[in-house]
């Protein structure tokens, strides 16, 4: 068991929305990813500590996304539904905090950091998809800003079971502790 602080630990829950949730991922398909943050958001809920949905949006003519040089971009088959920014139903309360991001990571040119800061936040457990993309570089940043960060392995998911792998035990654990749902409790 991991024992947190609730005053002092936050639960971030990175791009959770209907365009990323319905993807073809791995090892774990988004609808229980979904169905498993809703169970750790209740959690974190009725501990009193705070519940930060992020979401990754675009004007419609992607003006305000990074426009870089890359070997490969991602574009959904098909392009983007017009609702694939929404953050999936059931999943947001009307006291959870709400973060939008136009890159992977939730920390740069965002106020999570001031909205952590602010709450007298230290550790930050983090979730979502996709594990080496949005949830890594959030952690990856989370860790270079000083937060403890706690990796919640069974609430993340991404492309390939590999992909999933090596996040999980070769990466995370130098930024972090890794663990499952059921092994976090809550202090007051």
């Amino acid at each position: 068991m991991i024992s947190l602080q609730a005053t002092k630990t936050a639960l971030v829950l990175i791009d959770l929305q209907k365009g990323i949730t319905g993807l073809p991922l791995a090892p774990t398909p988004g609808a229980l990813i979904v169905e498993r943050s809703k169970e750790l958001t209740a959690r974190f809920r009725t501990a009193g500590a705070p519940v930060i949905l992020v979401n990754v949006a675009f004007a419609l003519d992607f003006a305000d996304a990074v426009h870089t040089v890359v070997d490969r971009s991602f574009s959904p088959p098909g392009g983007f539904a017009p609702d694939w920014m929404e953050l999936a139903d059931g999943l947001a309360e009307p006291t959870d905090l709400r973060i939008t991001k136009r890159q992977w990571g939730a920390f740069y040119g965002t106020d999570l950091d001031l909205q952590l800061r602010r709450r007298g936040i230290t550790t930050i457990v983090v979730g979502g998809i996709a594990t080496n993309l949005g949830v890594e570089s959030t952690a990856r940043a989370a860790h270079e800003h000083g937060y403890n960060v706690v990796l919640v392995e069974d609430v993340m998911s991404t492309f390939t079971e590999e992909m999933q792998r090596f996040a999980c035990e070769e990466i995370f654990p130098r930024l972090g502790r890794v663990t499952t749902s059921d092994a976090i409790a809550l202090d007051a």
